[in-house]
């Protein structure tokens, strides 16, 4: 009985998490910052072009970047080339899109309970 509760405990953090990485890939897709930066985690690490990264930066901090970073670059879609989840860490990484180029993303979600949050965006 223990066994089954454990199993079924497993699959529900499974679908909790493809569910919330769904939302942020759709996000994504929208190229609707607000949205994409509502999943952020309290602390987040944050590489952008031409700029010296951010560790551990907050969220106010972290979300003022990439929102700024998606209104100056015009972001307007996303491509997904690989998503894997590993141990309560998944990786989504892909094509930002915009009017004059693409950029390569790179997106950390850590899981904690049926709570998921991005800790890490890497534009470059």
């Amino acid at each position: 009985m223990k066994k089954i509760f454990t199993i079924l405990g497993f699959l529900f953090s499974i679908s909790v998490f493809a569910q919330n990485s769904d939302a942020v890939t759709n996000a994504l897709k929208e190229g609707n910052a607000d949205k994409f930066t509502s999943y952020f985690n309290n602390t987040i690490d944050v590489k952008l072009p031409k700029k010296s990264e951010m560790q551990n930066a907050n969220k106010t901090e972290a979300t003022n970047a990439i929102k700024s970073f998606f209104s100056a670059n015009n972001i307007n879609g996303f491509e997904i080339i690989s998503q894997r989840e590993m141990s309560g860490t998944m990786y989504i990484a892909g094509k930002l899109k915009s009017a004059s180029q693409d950029y390569n993303l790179t997106v950390m979600l850590k899981s904690k309970g049926d709570n998921t949050s991005i800790i890490t965006v890497r534009i470059n």
